[in-house]
């Protein structure tokens, strides 16, 4: 059984957690003591109903709210596949925290208020899923009961959001008419949108093809963990155990340790203790080498006829995440994979507008500053030691990372690495 990772954004009270309540309230995938919790929270409601939100907005400032500000990750499963849902903020301010659930998601649902249609949020949350090539994109459009469930409302967003799917090149588009707080169309086919011929949010869930999404074609492999036991049975035993990002790799094949640029061969390879012929993404293995050659966490072994780049000066979009702003100059950690690396921001280039998608030049030397929370930007990033990547649009497992502050530790940018 396969899993699907996705996220739910939209603007402030869109119903995102409604809808996520109601997924999980309706495939019954809540414990008899969470009912009874949420019974117990919601016996005062007016109209004796459950507020499913409850089940996603566990924070305490975000109850006090009713607002959703840190992203809420919840698991559930069904007899098809299994399923972890990221419930991302709809403030503007907690943007950022949507950056962080959107950067590993298959999927996309952006929920769009039908009595509003496609507003600055919308396109804000488009252009990050763009911007981080989730390849699945499903536009709910919610609250469908208090337009009388109109075909022509929905019509009308589905021509209006196409515009923005065209301009980011989103490609793979579902619209899906739903009521998150009626249950229309989120597990069951409603019995009210007859004039809906596609499947409900659930099914589809349950359908969509994700295996297509895997890049068997470039092998990369990152070093996690440098294995050695030095024990009288494995004495000279050095494995180096990591995930495989993409593609495969067989014993035999010619490899080349980045960014040393060494050349060796595959020896052994090992899938829970156990000796393989071949792995495959996103498989966690562990490979031993045919020479003893001087190999480190954050190292690459790629196959020696397909090399990925190898540089320590990198163009780059920057979705800035920090409140404090970003100034050229200023030096982070860069955090790609398990490489930890020092750098400095060189200079930025050009804004974008999250509205008209325009790109704002900045001329070199004058930002002072001006780089605030949630702005996207294209910038120059000079490392301390060289970074072994593709760009972000040819493989992104293997072109993206986070500026982490020296002092604070705190991620302040999500970085696509052009």
């Amino acid at each position: 059984m396969d899993l699907l990772r996705f996220i739910t954004a939209g603007s402030v009270d869109d119903g995102k957690s409604t809808l996520i309540g109601r997924l999980l309230y309706d495939s019954k995938n809540i414990l008899i003591d969470q009912l009874e919790a949420l019974e117990k929270s919601t016996k005062n409601r007016t109209d004796g109903s459950v507020d499913l939100a409850l089940l996603t907005d566990g924070l305490r400032a975000e109850r006090e709210q009713g607002i959703t500000i840190d992203v809420a990750y919840r698991y559930f499963t069904t007899p098809k596949r299994k399923f972890i849902i990221a419930d991302a903020p709809g403030h503007v301010q907690y943007t950022r925290n949507m950056i962080t659930g959107a950067s590993n998601a298959n999927l996309i649902i952006i929920l769009v208020d039908a009595r509003q249609g496609v507003v600055e949020q919308t396109r804000r949350h488009s252009i990050i899923a763009s911007l981080l090539k989730i390849k699945h994109v499903v536009v709910a459009i919610n609250k469908m009961d208090l337009v009388e469930y109109s075909q022509d409302v929905y019509n009308n967003i589905v021509i209006d959001y196409a515009e923005v799917a065209t301009q980011l090149g989103l490609k793979d588009v579902t619209y899906i008419p739903i009521s998150a707080l009626n249950g229309d169309n989120i597990v069951d086919k409603s019995e009210t949108i007859t004039w809906y011929e596609g499947k409900p949010l659930l099914e589809f869930l349950e359908a969509v093809e994700i295996d297509n999404d895997i890049n068997l074609t470039d092998a990369r492999f990152q070093v996690q963990l440098v294995i050695r036991p030095q024990t009288e049975d494995l004495h000279d035993y050095r494995g180096y155990a990591g995930q495989v990002t993409s593609g495969i790799y067989k014993v035999g094949d010619k490899v080349t340790v980045l960014p040393a640029g060494i050349e060796t061969t595959i020896s052994t390879l090992e899938v829970g203790g156990k000796s393989v012929d071949e792995v495959f993404a996103p498989q966690s293995v562990t490979i031993q080498l045919a020479d003893d050659i001087d190999v480190s966490r954050g190292d690459s072994i790629v196959k020696s006829d397909n090399l990925p780049q190898v540089n320590n000066e990198l163009d780059v979009i920057l979705c800035w995440m920090d409140e404090k702003p970003l100034i050229p100059g200023n030096k982070y950690y860069l955090l790609h994979g398990s490489r930890l690396v020092r750098s400095v921001v060189k200079h930025v280039e050009y804004k974008l507008d999250v509205n008209s998608l325009q790109q704002i030049p900045i001329a070199i030397g004058t930002v002072n500053g001006n780089i605030k929370l949630n702005e996207v930007v294209k910038a120059v990033i000079k490392t301390a030691s060289p970074l072994v990547f593709d760009p972000y649009d040819r493989l992104n497992e293997n072109g993206s990372a986070v500026l982490i502050d020296e002092t604070s530790n705190n991620t302040v940018a999500a970085v696509l690495i052009k």
